[in-house]
């Protein structure tokens, strides 16, 4: 659910895993041979959504998650190096129960949205925001009301106010909506998760849109310096099978200082190939010298490289493909965290095969094999680790 292009991305995504065939006919009854007379069963009722029929125009959605992970250079209780959801060794996880709530603006009038999304269990945990405190694995990633002013176009402009979910990157906190069940190295180490403040949307036509935004910064709720940041991102379709999204970002980041500012862009880009889909993500950020980097005195910088394709083997069955490659030369993504030795820069990246599974209808059960590489003998004594991933989700 992040950003326009992400969206459209992740919108024919998520519609591939969540509807597939066995949804698609759920309470419809088979068809019968010409030659019979005997009348079918009616199809059972829909299920009742309490919430829904109590709040006239409110959606309710969600998923369950839960998932075991290992590693051949871990042992015993120690992280996964280099990991986020899937970071504990030889573990069964309570990954996550999310908990949505929408209530849709008309873009043809002044009217008034809502979006809520609450996360328990051990993934809210590393994704949670400063400054906001919910328990150590609660956290409510996306809270903000939408105003609409009705345009000549009919797409209306768009006024977000809270917590919303990054402009940038393909991927999102919901692993249901990404086309592996891991995070990426981007995702992890490139991108920020969510931010606080106002963002200023608007599609000026099939082909173009664009949001503006300007935040207390990157993953904290209570500003933490004295300055905003600025986030910006534009849109292009040049059909329905093709979208470019371009990202710019810039403002201070570290706690109390307000001179250094960190900036940088990015481009995704996405094409529907029949079966098949591709996407390639590319980012570069900047942050100038300050008390906080590996080397105080000078600016650090990072850029990196990754590309996801998906195909249908089946209705079924969709396998996903990932590669990533990040350059942390000065060490400011990576120094220290998430089980990564302190440095003052490494070369890493990774190769992810997942098989998408949705044989049970609203299930999604996805094996995965994973091959991580870093420039530093980080994994355990070793520059290589692989690991091997199940994740289980029921949707609703």
């Amino acid at each position: 659910m992040r950003r326009y292009a992400s969206r459209l991305a992740t919108a024919t995504l998520l519609g591939a895993l969540v509807a597939p065939r066995g949804l698609a006919a759920q309470g419809s009854s088979p068809a019968s041979p010409p030659d019979s007379t005997a009348k079918q069963p009616d199809p059972p009722p829909a299920p009742v959504n309490h919430v829904e029929s109590a709040l006239a125009g409110f959606k309710l959605s969600g998923f369950a998650e839960v998932s075991y992970a290992y590693s051949d250079q871990s042992s015993g209780d120690t992280a996964i190096v280099g990991r986020l959801y899937d970071r504990f060794q030889n573990h069964f996880m309570l990954n996550a129960l999310a908990i949505v709530l929408d209530k849709a603006y008309d873009p043809a009038k002044f009217s008034a949205g809502f979006h809520a999304e609450a996360l328990f269990g051990q993934n809210a945990n590393l994704i949670r925001s400063g400054g906001f405190e919910l328990g150590e694995q609660g956290d409510v990633p996306h809270l903000y009301v939408t105003l609409n002013v009705p345009t000549a176009s009919g797409n209306g402009l768009q006024f977000k106010v809270g917590r919303i979910p990054t402009l940038l990157g393909l991927e999102v906190i919901e692993t249901i909506s990404n086309p592996n069940w891991s995070e990426g190295n981007q995702f992890i180490f490139a991108e920020n998760f969510t931010a606080l403040g106002l963002s200023v949307e608007t599609k000026f036509n099939q082909h173009v849109d664009a949001q503006f935004r300007v935040i207390n910064g990157w993953d904290v709720v209570h500003d933490n310096n004295t300055r905003k940041s600025l986030m910006g991102r534009v849109g292009i379709y040049p059909d329905t099978l093709t979208s470019l999204g371009l990202v710019g970002f810039w403002g201070p980041e570290e706690v109390n200082i307000n001179t250094a500012n960190r900036y940088g862009g990015e481009a995704l880009f996405w094409r529907k190939l029949g079966k098949a889909a591709l996407w390639v993500q590319g980012d570069y950020g900047k942050e100038q010298a300050n008390a906080t980097l590996p080397d105080p005195a000078q600016d650090a910088t990072w850029w990196a490289l990754g590309g996801w394709v998906t195909y249908d083997l089946s209705s079924e069955v969709a396998l996903a493909l990932r590669g990533d490659y990040v350059n942390d030369q000065n060490g400011a993504r990576t120094n220290g965290v998430f089980g990564f030795l302190p440095n003052t820069g490494q070369k890493f990246g990774s190769g992810t095969a997942t098989l998408n599974i949705r044989a049970w209808p609203n299930a999604l059960v996805r094996p995965e094999v994973r091959y991580d590489r870093s420039t530093l003998a980080t994994f355990n004594g070793k520059k290589d680790q692989v690991s091997v991933a199940l994740a289980v989700a029921y949707l609703y």
